[in-house]
């Protein structure tokens, strides 16, 4: 059967599909989850306004990492389509 299938690029071809096509995917869901405040804000009294909270800068700067590794990686991609490689 190996004589047909070349095992080594099925191998590879299944490690890069599941690293871009559900690595990427859940580390974007990871910075979205960072943006979201760490406590949902109380509930005051009926009829008054309740004010937002914001995430904790350790939070936004993993949100940014997470963000800016998924953007490299699209931007990667692009190059390497578009390069004809």
């Amino acid at each position: 059967m190996s004589q047909y299938i070349d095992l080594a690029a099925l191998g590879r071809v299944v490690l890069v599909s599941l690293l871009v096509g559900a690595g990427l995917p859940a580390l974007f869901a990871v910075g979205i989850k960072m943006l979201a405040p760490a406590a949902p804000p109380q509930q005051g009294a009926p009829g008054t306004a309740v004010a937002a909270t914001r995430p904790s800068p350790a939070r936004l700067l993993v949100a940014s990492v997470c963000f800016g590794i998924v953007l490299a990686a699209i931007a990667w991609g692009v190059w390497y389509i578009a390069a004809g490689s």
